[in-house]
């Protein structure tokens, strides 16, 4: 059965919230934010890959990132490159993956993974993916990975399931990010889980499904003559990829289909998504202040997260829940509880001192 399991990882964002270090010319999901010895995505492959066999591992990403991926992950083969013109969110990349593997193999079943989050339970996840397959092997159903939560965390969108005491749940209905109360009374009810962008189904399931709830996207890329796996899949991507619908897979298939399970887990899981977040993974000293790369010494300061260039020493006094980091000619300082304005402060940046990127 293993030699009918596929994945597809995800790997084409560019992580603008964790500017400095992450920028669109080299995203975070190439950069060894833990400072584990390993890059996100390549920790992302060699977990996966202890399932799923290499040749079987799909790397999703921007035309752009092709010499990245290749560096980086030396085991996949052009033909496991799907790489994407323009940006298009994630329906018209997973329909290509779909209709790529359905081709090789009509009885695949399909992971699909974002390649820049974190697991602390490896073992769990595995273990938890496998269930999933095998369910979606053998019925008509997509599935959803739904993360426990442990805080109101207004920052994710939520999975509300039907209470059974099966193991897999039915999906009752998606909902968007709440505001603070909202997630409270969300994990007061004990029927919410986040929605973590983790999915298995087979290539039949998710094909049948984009015919019924994206028929358009489905006509664009289904054609009569099939081009996938040929040499005319680059020129045909070139050329429609970018007439597809942007559109993500929640919104497009998930919240509009009727066969939508999710599988409740606890693997210790963070989509990595802010500073903040890293803040929280990192191993901390006793006045809660992180410390990547950089010699720190800390004076009356709690709480900080530091990153420089590797070796520099840093001295900082009289600071409280702050990130500073560090990227070439660049210098961030920021209070934590204002990490959702880097966008903005990247963008003023750009605009005032010209777009620079490393």
């Amino acid at each position: 059965m293993k030699n009918n399991y596929y994945a597809v990882i995800m790997a084409g964002g560019i992580g603008s919230r964790f500017w400095p270090v992450s920028t669109e010319k080299n995203p975070k999901q190439f950069h060894d934010i833990l400072d584990t010895g390993e890059s996100l995505i390549q920790r992302t492959f060699n977990r996966i890959n202890t399932l799923v066999s290499s040749n079987n591992i799909f790397i999703s990403t921007n035309d752009r990132y092709k010499a990245l991926v290749q560096q980086q992950l030396p085991k996949i083969s052009n033909e496991q490159l799907l790489l994407e013109p323009v940006m298009r969110n994630t329906a018209p990349c997973i329909l290509y993956a779909a209709l790529k593997i359905y081709e090789q193999n009509k009885d695949a079943v399909l992971l699909i993974a974002p390649s820049d989050h974190w697991i602390d339970d490896e073992k769990k996840f595995i273990q938890n993916i496998e269930t999933s397959m095998e369910a979606c092997a053998k019925s008509d159903i997509l599935m959803t990975l739904g993360i426990k939560p442990d805080n109101p965390n207004t920052g994710y969108g939520y999975i509300q399931f039907e209470k059974s005491a099966s193991e897999i749940k039915k999906v009752k209905q998606f909902r968007e990010k709440p505001n603070l109360q909202t997630a409270e009374s969300f994990l007061a009810s004990g029927d919410f889980l986040w929605n973590a962008g983790i999915f298995v189904w087979s290539a039949k399931s998710i094909l049948k499904a984009f015919e019924q709830h994206l028929p358009d996207m489905m006509r664009l890329f289904n054609l009569e003559t099939p081009v996938w796996n040929t040499p005319l899949e680059k020129e045909f991507i070139e050329k429609e990829y970018q007439n597809a619908e942007n559109i993500s897979i929640d919104f497009g298939i998930l919240e509009r289909a009727n066969n939508v399970l999710v599988l409740p887990v606890d693997f210790g899981w963070s989509d990595l998504g802010t500073w903040g977040s890293l803040h929280k993974k990192l191993t901390k000293d006793n006045n809660d202040n992180a410390v990547v790369d950089a010699k720190a010494i800390f004076r009356n300061a709690n709480g900080n997260l530091l990153k420089t260039q590797s070796g520099k020493r840093v001295v900082i006094e009289g600071l409280d829940n702050y990130i500073v980091v560090e990227k070439d000619d660049t210098l961030l300082i920021c209070p934590l509880a204002s990490e959702q304005h880097i966008k903005e402060i990247t963008k003023e940046l750009n605009e005032k001192f010209g777009k620079v990127e490393s």
